[in-house]
């Protein structure tokens, strides 16, 4: 916490000290693990509707169970890009002055060395309770305004 007084002091501060590009530290892993949360959540939910049409299953729980599923997509995929992005972003510099991490790229392989693969889905769990319902009342709302409008002539 560097204890901002409030937003503009915040804005004013960090400019101040590391100049406009330190407004953006940490938004191209941000812009990924945005990018990888919606290709997981739309593709997945378009693969379970056709899914679930072909058990037999329709209307609302085929709506919800849909976007269950597109939200533990979204987690699986989100979740790497999402601690790499955390990672970069809380980083402090280490005892010599230089940053633990020198990209997104470096991070990445420190944390593959170090942890191997399960390393990037420490707090899955956690994370698909976070992200899953965000996902699920996305893409019911998504379904509802997607029906009104093709009622609608839209």
């Amino acid at each position: 916490r560097r204890n901002y007084r409030n937003a503009f002091h915040s804005l004013s501060s960090i400019v101040k000290e590391d100049g406009i590009g330190g407004l953006f530290v940490g938004a191209g892993p941000t812009v990924v693990r945005a990018m990888a949360l919606n290709m997981g959540m739309l593709a997945s939910n378009d693969q379970a509707k056709e899914y679930l049409d072909s058990m037999g299953v329709t209307g609302a729980p085929k709506i919800f169970g849909a976007s269950a599923i597109a939200g533990f997509f979204a987690s699986a995929f989100s979740l790497p890009l999402d601690f790499i992005k955390t990672q970069i972003q809380k980083m402090k510099p280490l005892p010599d002055g230089t940053m633990p991490y020198s990209s997104a790229f470096d991070c990445a392989a420190k944390t593959m060395a170090e942890g191997g693969p399960l390393a990037f889905y420490k707090g899955f769990p956690t994370y698909y309770i976070r992200i899953a319902p965000h996902s699920m009342l996305t893409l019911i709302f998504l379904n509802y305004v997607t029906e009104f409008q093709r009622e609608n002539g839209f």
